[in-house]
This record gives C-alpha cells, sequence and structure tokens, in this order.
C-alpha cells in the first residue's frame, strides 16, 4: 500500500509539473508576446544572433520544444531560412536548460517558501482587474505548482528508497547506452526533457542512485536530449521540404552533441564526482550543471558548422524534382504565439491587398484601353484574391480560439473586417470588366477629357492605395490624415466627373447613352476609395 501512495504521488508530481510548466509557459508568452515578435524580426544570418534569439524566447517560454516547433512554422512559412533556423534551435537548447536549474534548488531548504506563489498568483488572478496583473498573477502561480510539483516528486521518492526492489533494480540499471536509450524514450513519451531532467534530480536529491552512481544519471540526461526531438518531428510532418530540414537539424544537433559526451563521459568514468563534484557540493546541482554544460558546450562547438549541418539536411531531405516549393505563410504551428501569427496575418493580408489593386488596376486599364480580351485573366485575379480570402479568414477564426490578449483581440477584429473590404474592391473589378463590355460591344463614345478625367481619378486611387498600406502596417495620426485627404478627393472628382459629363450632355457633345456607364464606373471607383478609408481607420 504504501508503494501505491508512493507511486500515485509521483504520478501527480509529474502532472503537477506539466501543469506548472505549462502554466508558466503560456503565460509568459502573453507577457513577452511582443517581445517575441520583435526578437524574430531582427533574426538575420548572423549566427550569434540567432543563437541569442533562440536562447532568449526559450528563457522565456521555458520550453525548448514550444521554440523548435515555432521555428520550424516560421521556415514552413518562408520566413526563416535554414542557417537562421539552426542557430535559433542551437540557442533553443541552453535556454531550456533553465528548468533544470529551478529543479535543482528543491535541495536547498528555502524552497518549500517558494510554493507560495501558488498561493499569491491564484490570490493576484481571482481579485486583479487588470490582465496583465492576472497574467502575472498566473506566472506565479505556475512557479509556484512547479515547486509544489518538485515537493511531490522528493516526497514520492522517500518512499522507493528504503525499498531493496527498487534500489537493486535502479543499481542494476549501469549500461550506458541502456541509460541513454531510457533518457530518449521516456522523454519522447512525455515530450517534455525538463520534467524527466527533474524526476532524475528528484531522485537524486531523496538519496536514490542509479548505475551504483558516477556518471550514470547523466547518461540518463544525454537521452532526454534526444528524445526531445520527437516534438519538432511530429510537428514537420505534412510541412514543406525546408520546415522537415530544420527538425531533422535539431535532431542531428542533439545527436552529435550527445555522441561526444557519452564518448567523454565513457573515458572518464569519475566525470561527475572528480569535475562536477569539486565545484558543486550537492548531487542535483551536478546533474542540473551537466545539463546546462552539456548544451553550452554543443552549441559553441557546432556553431561555427551551422552551413554544414544545413548541407547535411539537404542531402538528407533532398528537393523533390519537378514539385514547386511553396511558402505557406499563414502555419498553424505560430497559433501558439498569436503576436507572431497577428504579423503573419498582416503580411499575407498585404499580398491580398495587392492582388484586389491589382485586379481593380487591370479592370481600369482595360475600360480605359477598350480591351475585352483580359476579362478571363481579370476573372483569375479577382478568383485568387478570394482564395486568400478564405485562407485568412480561416486561419483568424482559429486565431480566434486561442487566450488572446485584448489588443491582439482588436488586431484580429480588424483584420476580419479588412479582408471583407479588400474582397468588395476585388469584386468591383468585375464589374468594371462588365462597363468594357458595354463600353465596345455598343460602341459608345467618350471624349478626350472624359478619359483624362477617369485617368486622373484613378491615378488619385493608386496614391490612396499606397496611403492606405503605409497606414495599415504603420498607423499614425499623420497617415490616416493623408488617406481621408486623398478619400475626400476622390469623392470631390466623381462630383466634378458628372457635373462636366452632364454639362457636355446639354452641350451635346456626349451622348446619353454613355451616361450609365460613366456614371457606374466613377461610382465603382469611389465605392473602391471608401473601402480603402475603411481599411486604414479599422483598428481606430
Amino acid at each position: 500500500m504504501q508503494y501505491l501512495e508512493a507511486i500515485l504521488l509521483m504520478l501527480g508530481g509529474v502532472g503537477a509539473l506539466l501543469i506548472g510548466m505549462a502554466m508558466l509557459s503560456g503565460n509568459m508568452r502573453k507577457i513577452a508576446n511582443t517581445k517575441l515578435e520583435e526578437m524574430f524580426n531582427k533574426t538575420t544570418n548572423n549566427r550569434l544572433i540567432g543563437f541569442g534569439i533562440g536562447l532568449g524566447t526559450t528563457a522565456i517560454v521555458q520550453s525548448s520544444s514550444i521554440t523548435t516547433v515555432m521555428v520550424v512554422g516560421l521556415v514552413n512559412a518562408g520566413v526563416l531560412t535554414l542557417l537562421q533556423a539552426t542557430a535559433i534551435i542551437m540557442g533553443a537548447n541552453v535556454g531550456t536548460t533553465v528548468t533544470a536549474q529551478i529543479a535543482s534548488l528543491q535541495a536547498f531548504d528555502f524552497v518549500i517558501f517558494a510554493m507560495l506563489f501558488a498561493f499569491i498568483g491564484a490570490f493576484m488572478t481571482l481579485l486583479a482587474k487588470k490582465d496583465r496583473t492576472k497574467v502575472i498573477g498566473n506566472v506565479l502561480a505556475g512557479l509556484g505548482v512547479v515547486f509544489i510539483a518538485l515537493h511531490l516528486l522528493s516526497s514520492s521518492m522517500d518512499a522507493f528508497k528504503d525499498s531493496p526492489e527498487i534500489t537493486n533494480l535502479l543499481t542494476s540499471l549501469s549500461n550506458p547506452l541502456l541509460l541513454l536509450l531510457i533518457g530518449a524514450a521516456i522523454t519522447a513519451i512525455f515530450q517534455s526533457s525538463s520534467a524527466i531532467t527533474a524526476i532524475i534530480i528528484s531522485m537524486s536529491i531523496a538519496g536514490m542512485t542509479i548505475g551504483g552512481g558516477g556518471n550514470a544519471p547523466l547518461y540518463i540526461i544525454l537521452g532526454t536530449n534526444i528524445g526531445t526531438t520527437v516534438t519538432a518531428m511530429l510537428s514537420s510532418i505534412g510541412a514543406n521540404t525546408n520546415a522537415r530540414r530544420a527538425s531533422l537539424i535539431h535532431l542531428l544537433f542533439n545527436v552529435f552533441g550527445s555522441a561526444i559526451f557519452f564518448i567523454i563521459l565513457l573515458a572518464l568514468p569519475g566525470f561527475k564526482d572528480d569535475f562536477l563534484g569539486i565545484a558543486f557540493t550537492k548531487e542535483a546541482t551536478q546533474i542540473a550543471m551537466f545539463h546546462t554544460l552539456f548544451n553550452l558546450t554543443c552549441s559553441f562547438l557546432f556553431l561555427p558548422f551551422a552551413k554544414v549541418f544545413v548541407k547535411i539536411s539537404e542531402r538528407l531531405i533532398p528537393d523533390k524534382e519537378g514539385l514547386e516549393v511553396k511558402n505557406v505563410v499563414l502555419d498553424e504551428r505560430l497559433l501558439q504565439t498569436p503576436s507572431i501569427a497577428i504579423h503573419q496575418l498582416k503580411k499575407e493580408t498585404t499580398v491580398m491587398a495587392e492582388n484586389a489593386m491589382d485586379c481593380l488596376r487591370s479592370g481600369f486599364h482595360s475600360f480605359i484601353n477598350k480591351d475585352v480580351t483580359g476579362k478571363e485573366t481579370i476573372q483569375t485575379k479577382i478568383r485568387n484574391t478570394n482564395r486568400i480570402n478564405k485562407q485568412i479568414t480561416s486561419y483568424l477564426v482559429k486565431l480566434s480560439g486561442e487566450n488572446l490578449r485584448f489588443n491582439e483581440k482588436l488586431e484580429v477584429s480588424a483584420l476580419y473586417h479588412t479582408v471583407n473590404d479588400l474582397e468588395r474592391i476585388g469584386d468591383l473589378a468585375d464589374n468594371l470588366t462588365k462597363y468594357t463590355d458595354t463600353y465596345v460591344y455598343e460602341k459608345l463614345h467618350f471624349t478626350d477629357v472624359a478619359v483624362e478625367d477617369l485617368k486622373h481619378m484613378f491615378e488619385v486611387i493608386e496614391n490612396l492605395f499606397i496611403a492606405m498600406l503605409d497606414a495599415f502596417n504603420s498607423p499614425s495620426y499623420e497617415k490616416l490624415e493623408l488617406v481621408d485627404e486623398l478619400e475626400d478627393k476622390v469623392d470631390e472628382l466623381r462630383r466634378t466627373i458628372i457635373e462636366s459629363h452632364i454639362a457636355r450632355l446639354e452641350e451635346g457633345v456626349c451622348s446619353p447613352d454613355s451616361s450609365p456607364v460613366l456614371i457606374n464606373l466613377v461610382s465603382n471607383l469611389e465605392r473602391a476609395a471608401d473601402h480603402m478609408n475603411f481599411i486604414a481607420h479599422a483598428k481606430s
């Protein structure tokens, strides 16, 4: 019965640890959401900068798996190159060692007080009115739950250490390769190297000796570094070639590093006691420090050879001949980080805007040139715009289901309205093709003055579109003022063109048959300008 209680206590501790880490990770991401976007926007081919971004991101979100999955998504979206991804992945491996350092703190007596974070955080969440304060409360609560979980794990180990059967079993696990495979397998199942490392540290604090002591627990730590790559490998299924290469690089990096340290540990049986033991007296700290030392050493060893890893991945996963490599900007892996997902949505919305404007431009030029042959091409462009609209809307629906902050909800709402307005602009181009048909097949006539007026009106709309995109991507009061001025000018030109046409009708210069086409044409152009104005003001 005693062992059953200990097993249940251990399982509860593992569950609490995973929940605590998820709370900590999720809420830290909320706090640092915009910072994460800024960091990834600064990504360059400088490997040290990429390494720092990976380290910083993982230290924030407390999970190398989350960072690596995010990187796979960004590579799949064409945002990151393989070289950039390689440096970030190496940095992520170092960033994840923070969790092991937290776990090693349970070897010190003051950690019992850290459990109060759960109480303090819970009350902050319950009583706070501001969203940011609630998120900070959840971070503290998550940290407190992690320490509670570590305490539960340590308590469960106390019962096991007195069992001769369990002691003998652990002592018999002395084969280095078997220990490495055990670490890899268990981590692959739990999909958290941090959780398995925390369990190994808890066992050491309880005095449970694996493999008779020595380097035995370190072999398991090496195995966890291999097992943690499973998450990224699974994430890359169905992704493009480069995304699968990124996950393979993560695997190669950890396997090569583990192989090097595996040989070192075999050559130096007293590595833990003779080297780590000199600097750190507590075994828990020794294990945590080895985890950090392993990832730091491998990163600085392999970082200069990042291009080599890229070439190996390209050899192992070659491009498929005859298949076009497509970049999927709206990758669902990025939904875990809403700020980056919104950034990608804006990029795709910009593409849709340019498509919609191209439809309108083609429709207008066909009218001016009396060209009915381009109708099918324009229809294809309109269908392409509508296709992008469906993709963006579908992604927005999924993003809306995430736990968004207030300003992110506003961004999502604005994007919903924006894509609808852009679709309307594309649809207006279809009307222009119909006016072109009427213009040509009914042999209507427009004076040179009328044509020049129309060209001038469309020139203003072109300027309005540029101003709208500028305001959409980086809004400011001055940019919105320019949009309003240009939209007012389009309205004024519509009135002027119609009044001038009426005057020419009275003079007998223009034919009444052309009136419906001209009036409808300028009205449609004005409507397009209105939609551009709506887009610019969507977030205001």
